[in-house]
């Protein structure tokens, strides 16, 4: 389980200014711009360190517990078609994708000497995985939640208290993911010197959608072994997960976007509908803007104002995807559906009837979507689990009786 290297041939990956096609970049004032450049210059050689691949990996094994099982879903086969393999993120250890890049970006931190770990997280499985590394390497923790995110996701707000972790609110804005990573990014500008910013999603300037991306990789390189084991064949015919800023979607869809035969399925939030006015379908109703400090497609007004997202899922719940991804969308390289709420609700009461399995809402906008790619029998779909349901509990509890 190398990180993936970037030798910059592919036109699906960054270049060296950080540029997917015409997004990403990084478009950040003048008093963050040492945090940033640090991490420029420093990070492929820290990554690239036979040190530092080799701590990474022996955590991601005996602390994280990868590789993450491919399942077969037979029961969801024999109801859409085709051979669908959940990858099993959530079964990591936290319940998610997210503690692979924590892993990632604690031992980098130290390699750069910094003594205090910020982070911004929506569903709060990102602020969990953060919590748990700073723990386990003894480092102060601050956490920036949305006020809203703070009241839906209550169970990982304590969790990272449970952890030593210091959880911020942000009022501001719509009190969500977008408003936390503001917070987070003002943080890191009043303490540039001890503080290293492990942002959670591959977004932001670069060098965090590569960087991220590299950590998240393993998801793919994975899933080619896996599936060589079990079909015979390491190139699926679609990857399918779901996309908020796009970490998993990153991840999963890694190895396999040089692999034109692969459809790369990436799934939004819808909300109540695109048409509603409640979505975060970035590629339906954003258009080119910056935020965060990348250029991408972004939810927003014709005067440049951000839109404010809605989803019933903290996690999808951002006006913007990461530069990656609106490169893969403006290419074609990916397709990008859109799932609503009542879509993934109904997706995860019926993945946890089929198969057992309790998803995450996040999750369940993939599994959504199913339905839609009219499988042929002889198909390979395999769908990134991104998490699991512990934190929405509360959520699939007010709706036990609509599905």
């Amino acid at each position: 389980m190398k990180i993936a290297e970037n030798t910059f041939n592919s036109p699906y990956q960054a270049d060296k200014n950080g540029f997917y096609g015409r997004f990403g970049g990084a478009y950040i004032p003048e008093m963050l711009y040492p945090n940033v450049e640090e991490l420029q210059l420093k990070y492929k050689e820290i990554l690239a360190d036979p040190s530092f691949q080799e701590e990474f990996q022996q955590l991601l094994t005996d602390y994280v517990g990868r590789p993450s099982p491919l399942y077969l879903a037979k029961r969801l086969s024999e109801k859409y078609g085709g051979h669908i393999y959940l990858k099993r993120e959530d079964l990591n250890h936290t319940g998610a994708h997210k503690i692979n890049n924590t892993v990632g970006q604690i031992l980098l931190a130290k390699r750069l000497g910094k003594k205090r770990i910020i982070a911004e997280t929506g569903a709060g499985q990102h602020g969990v995985a953060t919590a748990t590394v700073c723990a386990l390497m003894n480092m102060e923790c601050v956490v920036y939640m949305g006020s809203v995110d703070i009241k839906r996701q209550a169970p990982n707000v304590a969790r990272m208290k449970m952890l030593g972790a210091t959880v911020v609110p942000a009022t501001s804005g719509s009190e969500t993911l977008k408003d936390a990573t503001n917070e987070a990014i003002r943080d890191w500008i009043n303490n540039p010197v001890n503080t290293h910013y492990i942002l959670g999603t591959a977004a932001g300037p670069h060098p965090y959608p590569d960087m991220v991306a590299r950590f998240q990789s393993v998801i793919s390189e994975e899933i080619r072994k896996q599936l060589l084991e079990k079909t015979g064949k390491e190139i699926p015919d679609y990857v399918v997960a779901c996309i908020g800023g796009g970490s998993n979607a990153a991840g999963a869809f890694y190895h396999f976007l040089d692999e034109p035969s692969v459809r790369l399925i990436a799934v939004e939030a819808a909300g109540h509908g695109n048409d509603s006015g409640e979505s975060a379908a970035s590629t339906v109703l954003g258009k080119v803007g910056l935020i965060h400090g990348a250029k991408t497609l972004l939810m927003q007004t014709d005067d440049g104002q951000i839109t404010e997202p809605y989803s019933i899922s903290a996690g999808l719940d951002y006006p913007g995807i990461g530069p990656m991804h609106a490169h893969l969308f403006e290419s074609g390289r990916g397709t990008f559906l859109s799932a609503t709420d009542n879509e993934a609700l109904a997706a995860a009461f019926e993945l946890t009837r089929l198969e057992g399995i309790i998803p995450a809402l996040e999750s369940s906008h993939a599994v959504a979507k199913l339905k839609d790619l009219a499988l042929r029998p002889e198909e390979v779909v395999v769908v990134c689990l991104s998490g699991r349901g512990d934190k929405d509990m509360e959520a699939y509890i007010r709706n036990l009786d609509k599905f």
